[in-house]
């Protein structure tokens, strides 16, 4: 069992012959009960202090857990905004592809569509041309022919 101030103030000693001086014996005590009682109230305050030190400490590792696990959070979630954004962007480009797909074929049909009409209206350029031709060729003929006669008739 550890020695208490008290037992110190207690301690009884056995008087003898020549022994020691009383007095200087009590102040010694004194100064020791004294010097006791300060060191428990230091260890005291010291057990106090660590019982609060080691409380902060827990609360520091709870907080260092929870910032950890915010981290931990954070970068998933980052991780996952870069993802969908690549996926996004993914679409964007397959929209915009197929777009352009749907305005090159556009293009290819008006393409198309305009030689058509070219070589359409270049038959009938032609045709209309064959036919004025062979419409003045005849009237060339019947000129020749009238002119002929007339030539006859004279």
């Amino acid at each position: 069992m550890p020695l208490t101030p008290l037992d110190i103030v207690n301690k009884e000693f056995k008087h003898g012959f020549r022994g020691y001086s009383e007095d200087e014996v009590n102040e010694f005590l004194d100064e020791v009960v004294r010097d006791f009682e300060a060191l428990i109230r230091e260890n005291d305050e010291l057990k106090e202090n660590t019982s609060g030190m080691t409380e902060r400490l827990e609360q520091y590792r709870k907080l260092e857990a929870t910032l950890q696990s915010t981290l931990v959070v954070a970068q998933q979630t980052a991780e996952e905004v870069k993802v969908a954004a690549r996926k996004e962007a993914e679409l964007i480009v397959r929209e915009a592809e197929s777009k352009a797909q749907q305005i090159i074929l556009q293009a290819e049909d008006k393409s198309k569509a305009t030689m058509q009409d070219f070589e359409r209206i270049k038959r009938e350029s032609d045709q209309f041309r064959a036919r004025v031709r062979s419409l003045l060729e005849s009237q060339l003929s019947l000129l020749s022919e009238n002119s002929g006669a007339r030539v006859l008739a004279d």
